[in-house]
């Protein structure tokens, strides 16, 4: 079928970006550091790194990682670490050295550790030492040779590490005992670095640079292989579209993200950095008087996150008295920005929230609406230059617009494939290389794609698709609501009915109300048959509702409408 979506594209989506300029990722950011040097490129803590000084410490990390430790181009080295500045440090120093990066989420358990790194077969890991314990518990099980540990201020500065270090460890007691008897601090590893010499290492742009762990669209854990291509072509995708509102070395931008999570690794760690930006690093958004904090503390004019983290914030009294003037705009992600959320951003801060789209299997960004404002609220925007986006049927053929189908992306910033998982890898690209994303969704005739839901998620009432993206839309717009999941469950008569849990905003809603309102604005079949109130709705560390707990029934206490 021919690709009709094509002609309806404004000609700045069909540009196309030029990579030919680049060697590498490293390329990118060494031309970054030579035109912004004495800038600050990350800031956590009140310490601020400069580009100079993260060129500088990389290096040195890097040195260490080739003579000290004899890692050679292609070894994985896993980081566990939440946002603090040793994080980009390692990062770039693991680059440089022609490592894999395997990011990993500090929260994980033992077994999601164990999992990761003999899949990864990582051979080193530089784990902040809050996490040390579950390292111990399973470093027999992996092949790692080298473990190198930090502490939470190792990279703030003398006194204030120190200080830093001992009311984490000693005060808050938030360092649980371990003993790893090989391993190294990253203090040291970096005083060695300092004397030994950095080989140069021939990467290019078709080696791999980050193994990406994700669900992905099936199944367990994967790594998704990203090479250097992958990965500079988001950034060059991500710069084409931000360049009209950003000023170069001018920006300042909150980073509540976590640089493990592949939108603020790539966005933020990344992207960003090309345009001298200046990213406030928030170690734990979950904080929030310390993230309101920090955007008190700094003229901030760009904010990357999540809906849940925006809304949040929309209800915040201190965040609702701050000053906005230098904010340009917001950037959504990880998940579907709610209209009624994006409303409200508007209204409390004066400026728009841009949802983008994508997966880890895109380096992620593949959508994003336009940054003129002129997008299409509640849609995920047009693809990125050198982007196709595709509506595929289950049978892979093009469907036309206005037909609901898998949303499918071809560009160069999808993945080369699963490590070492050519099944897995075949069930999500096809042979032409489309990403089979596992997402619902239509396109409109202006090309602007509608996620409906995910695949796994759609409940199947009386032989009626309900897709829960829209309940929560809707449940969400109820004035008392704060926060709202649907999930599907089991229902003799319908087969399934839709459930709904709610946290509350206004102590005084009721079930009667929520129903009342449904009904209004929702076809029967999908008003929710069952409600349930909650303190808290289970998320990530990003802050994705985790719906398939909810659909576990040990977790379910339900209260029958």
């Amino acid at each position: 079928m021919e690709k009709i979506w094509l002609k309806n594209y404004p000609k700045a989506v069909k540009a196309e970006i030029d990579i030919s300029q680049y060697k590498n990722i490293l390329h990118v950011l060494s031309q970054a550091c030579e035109k912004f040097p004495d800038k600050p490129v990350f800031t956590n803590m009140g310490k601020s790194l400069t580009y100079r000084e993260l060129n500088l410490l990389s290096t040195n990390f890097a040195a260490f990682l080739q003579n000290g430790l004899g890692l050679k181009k292609g070894d994985r080295i896993a980081i566990q670490m939440p946002n603090v500045l040793q994080f980009p440090i390692c990062m770039f120093g693991a680059l440089k050295a022609g490592l894999i990066v395997v990011n990993t989420n500090p929260l994980y358990t033992e077994r999601e550790m164990k999992h990761q790194f003999n899949d990864s077969g990582v051979k080193a890991v530089v784990i902040l030492a809050n996490f040390a314990h579950h390292l111990e518990k399973i470093l027999s099980d992996t092949k790692i040779e080298h473990v190198i540990v930090s502490e939470l201020g190792d990279a703030l500065g003398f006194p204030k590490s120190l200080l830093v270090n001992a009311v984490v460890k000693y005060i808050k007691k938030m360092v649980p005992a371990f003993s790893l008897p090989h391993s190294i601090t990253y203090s040291e590893a970096m005083t060695k670095g300092r004397s030994l010499p950095l080989r140069p290492v021939d990467m290019s742009l078709e080696d791999l640079a980050f193994l990406q762990y994700t669900g992905g669209t099936t199944g367990v854990s994967k790594g998704a292989m990203l090479t250097h291509r992958n990965i500079v072509a988001n950034m060059e995708q991500i710069n084409m579209w931000m360049r009209p509102a950003l000023t170069e070395g001018e920006e300042i931008v909150l980073m509540p993200l976590p640089m493990y999570h592949i939108f603020c690794l790539t966005v933020n760690c990344l992207a960003l950095v090309k345009y001298g930006v200046h990213n406030i690093m928030v170690t734990n958004p979950r904080d929030l008087a310390s993230l309101v904090k920090e955007f008190k503390a700094h003229p901030i004019s760009v904010v990357t996150g999540v809906n849940t983290l925006f809304n949040v914030l929309n209800h915040d009294p201190e965040f609702q008295k701050l000053d906005f003037k230098k904010l340009k705009f917001s950037v959504a992600g990880g998940m579907a920005l709610q209209t009624s959320v994006a409303g409200r951003w508007q209204e409390v801060t004066g400026t728009q929230i841009f949802e983008g789209y994508g997966l880890t299997e895109s380096s992620p960004v593949a959508c994003v609406n336009p940054i003129d404002g002129s997008g299409k609220v509640g849609t995920i925007g047009l693809p990125v230059p050198s982007t196709e986006i595709a509506i595929m049927s289950d049978d892979e053929k093009f469907l036309n617009i206005g037909e609901t189908g898998e949303i499918c992306i071809h560009g160069p910033q999808v993945m080369k494939g699963y490590w070492n998982q050519d099944e897995e890898t075949a069930k999500v690209l096809t042979k032409d290389r489309w990403l089979k994303t596992g997402d619902i969704g239509f396109m409109d005739e202006d090309g602007y794609t509608k996620i409906v839901d995910r695949k796994k998620d759609m409940i199947l009432v009386s032989g009626f698709n309900v897709y829960p993206n829209e309940v929560e839309e809707v449940i969400a717009g109820l004035p008392g609501v704060l926060e709202v999941a649907a999930v599907g469950v089991p229902d003799e008569k319908s087969g399934e009915v839709v459930k709904v849990f709610i946290v509350k905003k206004d102590p005084n809603l009721t079930e009667e109300d929520v129903v009342k309102f449904a009904k209004v604005n929702l076809a029967g079949y999908k008003v929710p048959k069952h409600i349930e109130f909650r303190n808290d709705l289970p998320k990530t560390n990003v802050g994705k509702i985790l719906r398939r707990e909810l659909r576990n029934p040990t977790t379910q206490s339900s209260a029958a409408v």
